[in-house]
């Protein structure tokens, strides 16, 4: 198992910038991937970002090029730099990790977005 915590989130105006970290219970070396998933009032929860153990990312469409996701493996840590905040990204953010073919989320960390 892995416990996973996230820090960072608050309330911003659009243009704006962010930075969620999260810090993991066990060693980033012994898991897969990592990522950020983010659920906004009123909807699914949807994938944000991804990196591999060897720092391979994915984004969505709506998040290229304005935000960067990275791990510190020997940290145990991930993070979401997130810059140009719009209001739509308002949601309560989640750290994501696979291990063993598990997957485990954090409890989130609420990003507020205002114009």
């Amino acid at each position: 198992q892995v416990q996973l915590v996230e820090s960072g989130g608050g309330s911003v105006q659009a243009g704006g910038s962010l930075r969620l970290s999260c810090t993991a219970s066990r060693s980033a070396f012994v898991i897969n991937v990592m990522g950020w998933f983010r659920q906004a009032p009123g909807k699914q929860r949807e994938l944000v970002a991804t990196v591999t153990p060897r720092g391979t990312t994915n984004y969505i469409e709506s998040v290229k090029g304005r935000f960067t996701v990275t791990r510190d493996n020997a940290e145990s840590r991930l993070y979401l730099q997130m810059n140009s905040l719009k209001p739509e990204d308002t949601a309560v953010y989640y750290c994501y990790a696979n291990l063993r073919d598990m997957d485990y989320w954090g409890k989130g960390t609420l990003v507020t977005v205002s114009s």
